[in-house]
Order: C-alpha cells, then sequence, then structure tokens
C-alpha cells in the first residue's frame, strides 16, 4: 500500500469514527461496558468482571479492557472511550482494503468507501460496544485465512496471524462473529475458490487452531473454575435469552438492505442486476462475496433474537458486492442500457436526498432556531455544490466518482453537521444525576435505590458510582446503612411511612432527569428520572 493512500485511507477513517464521537449520548449498551471498565480500574476487578457491584460475566472482557485502558489514560473522558472502539472500526477499514486488493483483484478503494458510508458501520465505530471489535479482529483473521490458502507452502505466519485474530475475536464477544461472519465465508471461500492450496499446511493450521482456543477460551476456562456455578447459571439465562428475548420472525431481516444507509437501492441493484448478464454471474469474486452476505443473512435469520444491529457483520460481503457492480460500471464502455438505467436511478436518489437534506435543515433547525441564518446559507450552498457534482456524475456516468462525492458527503456530514445536531437528538432541558459528581456533601455517602424498581445501569454510568438495591420497606436494613443518598420515583415522603420518617433526617438534594431525548419523544420515560435524598438517623 502506498505511503499516499494509506494517509488518505487513515484520514477518511479518522474523520469517520473520532470527529465528533461525543454528541450522542451513552446508550444501555454502551453504559454496561463503561461501567464495567470502571469497576475493573477503581476496584480491581480486571478478570472477574463486575457492574455496579454485580457479576458481569455475560461477554468477555477485551473490549472492556480497552475501554479500561481509555479510562487510567484519561479518567471519564466518552472521546477516548468511544475511540477505543475506532481504532477497532480502523483496523476493519484496512482489512477490508486488503482483502479486496489482494483476494478479490477489485478496486480496494469501491469497497473500503461503501463500507465507510455504511450507517450501522459508522454507529458501531463510533460506540463503546462489543460489536465493532469482534468482527474487525474476526476480518483480520479472515484476511489472513484467505492469504494462506491461496499461497503454497506452510505459511506459518498467515495462520498464525489467522489464529491470533479468531482469538481476539472470541475474546471480543464468543462465537457471534465465528458464526455471523466467519462460517459463511468459510462456506463461500470453499465453493468459489476451489482448488485451495491446502498441501503442507497441517502442522501450521493446527498450531492456528490452538492459538485461536487458548487466545480465545481462557477465560472462560478460568471463570468456570472460580465461579463454575454462576457462570452455569448466566449461560443457561442467555441461553433461554436468545430464544425468548427480541423474538422475531424468520424474515425479520428482510429489509437487511437498508442498514447499507444511503447505499440500500445500489445494493439491490447489485444483487439483481448482474444475474441478467452471463459474464457477471459467473464472476468468481462477484459471487463469492453475494453468497458469502446470502449465507451470514440465512445464519443470523435463523436465531430466535433478532436485532438490527446484529446485522453488522453481513455488512462486510455486501460492500464487496455493490463495488464488484461499481467496478464493473468503471468502464463506461461496458454499459449497456439496463446499466446506464440503473446507475442514473441510484445517483438521482441520491441526488434528491441532497436536496432533502437542505430542505429539513430550514423546517427543524432553522425555524425551530437551532441555527442561524449565515449557517442556513452555508448548508444550502454545500447542498447545491452536492447537488450539482451528482448531476454531472448521473449525466456523464462517472461511477467512481459518485463514490467519492458521497464519501466527501459524510466527511463535511461527520465535521460539520452532527454539531448542529446535539440540540435535536439530546434533551435540552436534561438534569442528570452526574451532577452529584461534584456535591462535596454527598462524596463519602453511599447510594442505594428502591429495590423494587429496576435501575437503568445509565444511572449508573451518569452517577460514576455503584447504586445499590435496598427495600425501604425494611426499617432495619435502612438503619443499618444510613447514611445514604436514596434514589426514589416519587418524593421520599410517599414513598416510606410518617413513624419511620420520625426517626430520619431527610434532605433533599433533587430532581434528576437523565432522559437523553427530548420529551416530545417517545423514547422519553419515567425510568430515568429521580428524586435524590439524603438519609441520616435523627440525634
Amino acid at each position: 500500500m502506498k505511503p499516499i493512500n494509506f494517509a488518505i485511507l487513515l484520514c477518511i477513517a479518522f474523520v469517520t469514527f473520532f470527529c465528533n464521537n461525543d454528541v450522542i449520548l451513552p446508550d444501555i449498551m454502551e453504559s454496561r461496558n463503561i461501567v464495567t471498565a470502571r469497576e475493573m480500574v477503581y476496584d480491581g476487578n480486571w478478570i472477574v468482571t463486575t457492574m455496579n457491584g454485580n457479576l458481569r460475566l455475560e461477554k468477555p472482557p477485551l473490549p472492556t479492557w480497552l475501554t479500561a485502558l481509555a479510562e487510567i489514560a484519561s479518567p471519564d473522558n466518552l472521546c477516548l472511550e468511544r475511540g477505543m472502539a475506532g481504532l477497532a472500526a480502523v483496523l476493519l477499514t484496512f482489512y477490508v482494503f486488503f482483502f479486496a486488493k489482494r483476494i478479490l483483484k477489485l478496486d480496494p478503494w469501491l469497497p473500503t468507501l461503501l463500507l465507510l458510508t455504511c450507517y450501522n458501520v459508522i454507529l458501531m465505530g463510533r460506540t463503546a460496544s462489543w460489536d465493532i471489535y469482534c468482527h474487525a479482529f474476526m476480518m483480520g483473521s479472515i484476511y489472513h485465512f484467505a492469504v494462506a490458502l491461496r499461497e503454497r507452502g506452510p505459511q506459518w505466519t498467515q495462520l498464525l496471524m489467522a489464529g491470533l485474530f479468531m482469538g481476539l475475536s472470541l475474546m471480543s464477544k464468543g462465537p457471534v462473529s465465528p458464526y455471523g461472519l466467519f462460517l459463511p465465508f468459510l462456506l463461500s471461500f470453499w465453493w468459489f475458490f476451489r482448488p485451495l492450496e491446502t498441501k503442507g499446511k497441517m502442522w501450521s493450521a493446527l498450531c492456528a487452531v490452538i492459538v485461536a482456543l487458548v487466545i480465545g477460551c481462557w477465560w472462560y476456562l478460568y471463570i468456570f473454575n472460580v465461579k463454575a456455578d454462576d457462570m452455569v447459571a448466566i449461560a443457561n439465562q442467555e441461553s433461554g435469552s436468545w430464544m425468548s428475548r427480541n423474538v422475531r420472525p424468520w424474515y425479520y431481516y428482510w429489509q437487511f438492505f437498508l442498514e447499507t444507509g444511503v447505499w440500500s437501492l445500489l445494493l439491490l441493484t447489485a444483487i439483481f442486476l448482474p444475474l441478467f448478464k452471463r459474464e457477471r454471474r459467473t464472476n468468481n469474486s462477484y459471487l463469492f462475496s453475494l453468497w458469502w452476505m446470502l449465507l451470514s443473512l440465512i445464519l443470523l435469520s435463523l436465531l430466535p433474537e433478532k436485532k438490527t444491529r446484529y446485522l453488522l457483520p453481513l455488512l462486510i460481503p455486501a460492500s464487496y458486492v455493490m463495488a464488484s457492480l461499481l467496478e464493473w460500471w468503471k468502464n463506461m464502455s461496458r454499459m449497456d442500457k439496463a446499466d446506464r438505467l440503473w446507475f442514473r436511478i441510484n445517483t438521482g436518489l441520491i441526488a434528491v436526498a441532497v436536496l432533502i437534506l437542505a430542505v429539513a435543515a430550514k423546517l427543524y433547525l432553522f425555524d425551530k432556531g437551532y441555527i442561524g441564518g449565515g449557517t442556513l446559507i452555508c448548508i444550502i450552498l454545500v447542498s447545491t455544490v452536492f447537488f450539482v457534482a451528482l448531476i454531472r456524475i448521473m449525466k456523464h456516468l462517472n461511477a467512481k466518482a459518485l463514490l467519492f462525492v458521497v464519501t466527501a458527503l459524510f466527511l463535511v456530514g461527520e465535521l460539520f453537521a452532527l454539531p448542529l445536531c446535539k440540540n435535536i437528538i439530546n434533551n435540552p432541558d436534561e438534569h442528570s444525576i452526574a451532577l452529584t459528581r461534584d456535591m462535596e456533601n454527598l462524596e463519602a455517602l453511599p447510594f442505594y435505590h428502591d429495590s423494587t424498581d429496576s435501575l437503568r445501569i445509565e444511572i449508573v454510568y451518569a452517577a460514576k458510582r455503584k447504586i445499590r438495591p435496598i427495600d425501604i420497606t425494611d426499617s432495619v436494613e435502612v438503619f443499618c446503612h444510613l447514611p445514604m443518598v436514596l434514589l426514589t420515583h416519587r418524593p421520599i415522603e410517599t414513598m416510606l411511612s410518617a413513624d419511620f420518617l420520625e426517626h430520619l433526617d431527610t434532605e433533599y438534594i433533587g430532581l434528576f432527569d437523565d432522559n437523553h431525548r427530548p420529551k416530545n419523544n417517545r423514547r422519553y420515560s419515567d425510568v430515568f428520572i429521580y428524586h435524590a435524598t439524603i438519609l441520616k438517623e435523627k440525634n
């Protein structure tokens, strides 16, 4: 890879995953990871991990370790904590590039930029969750494994690297990526790239398997040895959750193409249009990518529990499917009437979407007072420039220019548009319990919540302290833990009896609202609103 190409790709990935990555507030998945990381750092729970004081053994700890390193380097720095996931996304970016260049013999910029402009990839690379880690490491394993099977000799370095990355993927989210990304790759690769170079690789492959198992399974074995009962209980709970929680019908993922965002129509075009062209439907790189994607979709659809973010691994082969079509479209002399029609439809819809963005800026930002007239004029001018560029591309049938222009549009949005949306997507009236961190009179007091109500982990994240459950109807238990700060959804006077309150000194701290969404949003909920009160025993 030329240094200039490396530098350009690194700059694009930096803007995509790091710039303004603190605009969106942490969700439940991020809060779990960050709270667990904090307890690693401040309580020393690096191996037997905990969350809010309870065992947290559902997920292996590698992503949380990396988040904990960010906490050590710069405490409570959300940008840095998310930046660790961004590094994993950068790793994924480069391995997608290398795989296209060395294995598929595609222009590597095509699938790489397509992936970097997919909505789900951008989101996962900007949040401190587990998903991006396991699939980034697995893509590294896939690349080295594919190189080993395409080259002669034992390929010790390639296979050991494949084993290393496979182990890191297992330590990131268990068997999720081997099932959803590696298995469909293996089946498709074996079918379309036979004969494979397997001669002389038995010992190197065996060592790679051993490396993957040692790195990927030691934590599970250790936890099973020291916390066997807890591990079995959690394993049963997790397996039961896969069968009973978020259960969707098998066809739930039929809208999988929407996860690519702006490229939704292009993906559908890339799936169906080549099937009518003999020379394209016999192209091994295209067919391999297509079946890799479809097998991934089928395997993910077989699982009872379904969430749209679980489709992240599918976007990797999907980027190669779309890149195969763009590779064909790059040579305008090979474009027939159908190609020209569908290219112009795809480009035209993106151009229309750019105009809609300008109108939306007027209606939802300027008219509601979020931006001024100068900013609106800049948005309209930028939108006009991109619209004109897309119209010219549509006229001249320049496929590579289409990808570069859309990438530039995304980079402009990530640099300048995201901060403008901060007060729209977040709650401007939020009065977070994070404010209690700076109250000196609360520093030495433990926090508790009413055990009859489940506590959202986002509250623990915001308070940056453990908040343990307590039975407030049990006066003996309450008095054993005084003084304390008690969190309740209703004022304390309505929660405790008058006789009980006679023996307590109470000091009301305030009402805290940790809803990340505005009050007019359907996701606004009372579960994030708490009254905080200091309880002390009366002298």
